[in-house]
């Protein structure tokens, strides 16, 4: 097979990881985090980081305890910065997933310590997730990552940990 057909061949580990989140979002959490796990054991710690950062993303949804979610999406946070860190020949496409993650890893971190009480620690990774959410596109998935955000803030006392008025780009201009 050509080098450039490699590339665009489908990930067969992201796409069964696809297929657990179907099964958690269709209800079925025990099952999906049984299969998460069985994954998880597969790929290691030292598999590919895309796949460690995918993985432990979605898994940290399907724990009880909220100390294990926060375990998992730090897990998930570690390896998105490996994608930019450690992998010179993947540089381009790491950064660029990375980009598309760090808003809901860090917004997920900041939901797991505000939970532990540990408020402090998610105004930090809410103020992250705020600065990485400037990048996503204006579609479904990043309005709902930039409402998701809002929400928080109004949660951790409507202070926004940046100082902005809450919106998400320059000032409107005010006609005369």
């Amino acid at each position: 097979m050509a080098k450039g057909q490699e590339q665009a061949a489908p990930d067969a580990v992201l796409t069964r990881i696809g297929q657990v989140v179907m099964l958690h979002h269709a209800g079925d959490r025990e099952e999906a985090r049984r299969r998460f796990l069985d994954l998880w054991a597969e790929i290691g710690e030292h598999g590919a980081p895309l796949h460690r950062c995918t993985l432990a993303h979605y898994l940290a949804d399907t724990q009880d305890d909220p100390g294990d979610e926060l375990a998992w999406d730090l897990r998930a946070l570690s390896a998105a910065e490996e994608l930019t860190r450690d992998r010179p020949a993947d540089r381009r496409e790491g950064t660029l997933a990375a980009r598309a993650l760090y808003p809901s890893l860090h917004l997920n971190l900041a939901v797991d310590y505000e939970r532990l009480g540990h408020r402090e620690a998610a105004r930090v990774h809410l103020r992250r997730a705020r600065g990485a959410a400037r990048s996503l596109a204006h579609d479904r998935y990043g309005e709902g990552v930039r409402a998701a955000i809002g929400r928080l803030e109004l949660r951790l006392g409507g202070d926004r940990p940046d100082g902005s008025d809450g919106r998400w780009g320059p000032p409107r201009q005010q006609r005369p």
